[in-house]
């Protein structure tokens, strides 16, 4: 099965990009990311299996998903791209690089490293839960049943762009279930060959995701990298600081 797909921008010289989202997300969520790359590139910004309008499937881990989306590549007829992906799509990413680093030229990854990370996200997966997809009738009252577990009202607004409307009544787009199974598959590291090539760290200052405990761990998986930090923003930082990070990556992908 291919991943669902977006497409934005013409074939130039220059390579396709690749744009990965995170955990939760969907494709649209990168999209303030997409559109400037788009002005050079042609970009494609996909939907993770179990997100967006992907396909769902219990087996998920970052294999897997790395090979779901060389498997679109192949359908596209892409031998080599520039990579970006952010969160638990910057790991996709950096799988990516670490198996098959010859059909990848560049990687960008943004606020996360490869490591294994202790669980943070029990509050998000006790409000998914939380939520009474059979009895809601607005995403109103999503929100409040979100709120009694997940405080920070950015978080929820991001998590309801997935809360979908139809005939037979609200669901998700991400599949909860198997999204939790595979939890600790999700928090573990990427693993492979080193990959050589030029690789970009993009870090907000405010965030805890990459630390200077992970510099060794970057290091030895990605020796040709270079970090940018982004100073006010935290790991949201395409969202609170496009324009910075948007020139960050647009250097980045323009330099020899």
């Amino acid at each position: 099965m291919l991943l669902n797909y977006s497409q934005i921008g013409e074939e130039s010289e220059n390579l396709p990009v690749i744009v990965i989202h995170g955990l939760f997300g969907s494709k649209e969520n990168l999209n303030i990311i997409a559109k400037p790359l788009s002005e050079k590139h042609l970009v494609f910004n996909v939907d993770l299996r179990n997100h967006g309008q992907s396909f769902h499937d219990a087996h998920m881990n970052y294999g897997v998903m790395a090979d779901d989306v060389f498997h679109l590549l192949d359908s596209l007829g892409i031998e080599r791209a520039i990579l970006v992906g952010h969160s638990m799509g910057g790991k996709v990413a950096m799988q990516m690089a670490l198996s098959h680093g010859e059909r990848i030229e560049k990687l960008v990854v943004l606020d996360i490293a490869p490591t294994m990370y202790t669980p943070r996200h029990q509050n998000v997966i006790n409000g998914l839960n939380n939520v009474k997809l059979d009895s809601i009738n607005n995403r109103t009252e999503a929100d409040k049943q979100l709120a009694e577990h997940i405080v920070e009202p950015g978080v929820r607004q991001f998590l309801l762009k997935s809360l979908a409307k139809t005939d037979a009544g609200f669901s998700w787009r991400f599949n909860v279930e198997h999204i939790i199974a595979a939890y600790d598959e999700i928090l573990s590291k990427p693993e492979g060959q080193t990959f050589k090539k030029p690789t970009l760290f993009i870090k907000g200052a405010n965030s805890d995701y990459i630390q200077e405990s992970h510099r060794q761990e970057i290091a030895a998986l990605f020796p040709n990298a270079k970090a940018k930090i982004i100073a006010g923003a935290g790991h949201w930082l395409h969202a609170e600081k496009p324009t910075q990070v948007n020139l960050a990556i647009a250097q980045f992908t323009a330099s020899n």
